[in-house]
């Protein structure tokens, strides 16, 4: 749901919002259909897989980029990692808090910090070969690496472009530049050293991103990568064709004796991008053929979700966990009435939260946001801030209106996309209450990010969100509510544009920190600041609603990826 919600996250949630859960209406009230959807026992659906058979992903869209220097969009980047290619360590294939902890992939180890966090030495392990038995070698992720910083590449993730001790000017490899010593050294085929600015304590967790998997030189093809990567994972591209169907076959050179995560239980996946939202769950709900070998790529729709929460079955099919998302009404913070903190605090309290879950399909499909933080984030528990009533509490909103002088009210925009219509008109109704006259600007999916982003277009509300590309807050705050990073055009991180003196110099102190756990508790107070300042209002908290075909075995929610299944060990229950 983000530019992951980073490139990711302003692309990220636009897109969750966009491709279903924004679009759907509430699906009833009946007392099991407000239970909690979760995977029942260890989290597993359908127990350990067998090995061989087709493994079949239904979906409604292609993925929009599987360069692995520009991946940075849920769940492309869990099918990218998982399937495709290795990065230096990885994240366990695990459901709840295990899948939270990190192993070494392509690395022998978690990374060897030096220089009070400033380098970071990583050994690659032996045996590790591309799809063609070409060696995999250290240069090679920095080749990759290097080429996050290509303006011909855009889109991937910046933490490279952040982190690293590399010149302000450099442009990628693509026009023969390479990084010095003084940013990345390779002393030899099995050894990268990262020279970073300033101390990163959680590095180790970075180089899980796409940006740190290996691309060779040699087979660079610029812009047309996303096309066939070359692979270091288990599988490898047999056929792609864009939008219509992709055929995945094995990779005889991946040594599973160097891969303790990935199990890759089938012989085949093949993706079938061509069907609507709702031809992918009528045909898993039916369930024939090859549709029980099958699971969905793309979330439930909301018009099936009582279809599926009614029968048993169906029910017992269903996966659907928090995403570790949050969606936020966003005030431009730099224009009036909402650069006054009162008024922002006001709509804390005017939101119907209530009626935005509704909208957005009801509790199978989120949570109710009380903070920025998501629980991924807030070590598993529910932070609840301001502990207003879920329908909100106009009494209050209109007092801190009243003291703001809008006891009269005022009237403001608010930008959606035709997906977004109905979560918009749940928030115009409830801002309407206490006398906020919202007009609604209904726009194509593809436009939102353009007029939201650029200064002179904004309106006064939206609604987006943000996701966080690996368990850290240093991967969410920062993205969102630095005003350092506040741009007139493409500005698709702070939204908001928040510019908060004290903020921004807390989150620079946050960043310097070396030690992981006292910025964990720095994070959770400066979440608590930031709210008090309230530039957006938390109003959800996205699942993932999937439903998979009765033949699959080891499905379950990745908390990493925003509850996408965990291709790493997915497969079938039996092979005929």
């Amino acid at each position: 749901m983000t530019r992951r919600i980073h490139a990711a996250l302003a692309t990220a949630i636009t897109a969750a919002l966009t491709l279903g859960l924004g679009a759907c209406s509430s699906t009833g009230s009946s007392d099991d259909m407000d239970k909690p959807v979760v995977t029942g026992g260890d989290g597993i659906i359908g127990g350990t897989p067998v090995k061989g058979g087709t493994l079949n992903l239904l979906s409604n869209t292609d993925f929009d980029q599987l360069d692995p220097a520009r991946n940075w969009t849920m769940p492309v980047m869990d099918f990218g990692v998982r399937v495709l290619y290795r990065t230096l360590t990885t994240f366990k294939a695990a459901p709840g808090a295990e899948g939270l902890k990190i192993e070494p992939d392509l690395a022998t180890d978690l990374g060897q910090s030096s220089d009070g966090g400033k380098t970071w030495t990583f050994k690659l392990k032996d045996g590790l070969k591309y799809e063609d038995g070409t060696p995999i070698v250290a240069d090679d992720i920095k080749y990759n690496v290097e080429r996050s910083y290509s303006p011909e590449l855009p889109g991937g993730p910046d933490y490279a472009r952040v982190y690293l001790n590399a010149p302000e000017d450099y442009k990628g490899p693509l026009t023969g530049q390479r990084l010095g010593k003084e940013s990345i050294e390779v002393p030899d085929e099995k050894t990268i050293v990262f020279h970073l600015k300033r101390p990163v304590a959680e590095f180790g967790y970075t180089v899980t991103l796409p940006t740190f998997a290996p691309v060779p030189k040699a087979k660079e093809t610029g812009a047309n990568y996303s096309n066939h990567p070359v692979s270091s994972g288990p599988y490898k591209i047999e056929s792609y064709d864009r939008g219509k169907r992709m055929v995945l076959v094995r990779n005889t050179f991946w040594d599973e004796k160097t891969d303790t995560v990935r199990k890759a239980y089938p012989d085949k996946i093949v993706v079938d991008q061509t069907l609507k939202g709702t031809g992918v769950a009528e045909r898993l709900i039916a369930d024939q053929g090859e549709d029980k070998n099958s699971l969905s790529y793309v979330d439930l729709v909301a018009s099936k979700i009582s279809e599926v929460l009614t029968n048993p079955e169906l029910k017992a099919r269903l996966i659907s966990e928090n995403a570790g998302c949050t969606t936020s009404l966003q005030m431009d913070n730099s224009k009036a009435p909402f650069n006054d903190p009162k008024v922002r605090l006001a709509m804390q309290y005017a939101v119907d939260k209530e009626s935005f879950q509704a909208a957005q399909g009801g509790p199978a499909f989120v949570d109710i946001a009380t903070t920025y933080l998501p629980p991924l984030l807030t070590d598993g528990k529910t932070v609840d801030h301001f502990k207003i009533k879920p329908g909100g509490d106009l009494d209050k909103a209109k007092a801190l209106l009243a003291e703001a002088g809008q006891a009269a009210g005022f009237k403001t925009e608010l930008t959606t996309s035709t997906g977004g219509k109905q979560q918009a008109e749940a928030v115009q109704a409830a801002l309407k209450k206490v006398n906020v006259d919202v007009t609604i600007n209904v726009v194509d999916p593809t436009a939102v990010s353009s007029i939201v982003g650029d200064k002179s277009k904004q309106t006064g509300l939206s609604i987006s969100g943000w996701c966080p590309d690996y368990p850290s807050a240093a991967t969410f705050l920062p993205m969102i509510y630095d005003g350092k990073i506040i741009k007139d055009k493409g500005n698709f991180g702070n939204v908001t544009r928040f510019n908060d003196p004290a903020t921004n110099a807390e989150l620079e102190r946050i960043a310097g920190l070396s030690d992981k756990a006292e910025a964990d508790k720095a994070w959770l107070a400066l979440d608590a600041s930031i709210m008090d300042k309230s530039p957006a209002v938390p109003l959800a908290w996205a699942k993932k609603p999937l439903l998979v075909g009765s033949n699959i075995a080891g499905a379950f929610a990745h908390p990493v990826w925003a509850g996408q299944v965990d291709y790493a060990v997915i497969g079938l229950k039996s092979v005929k």
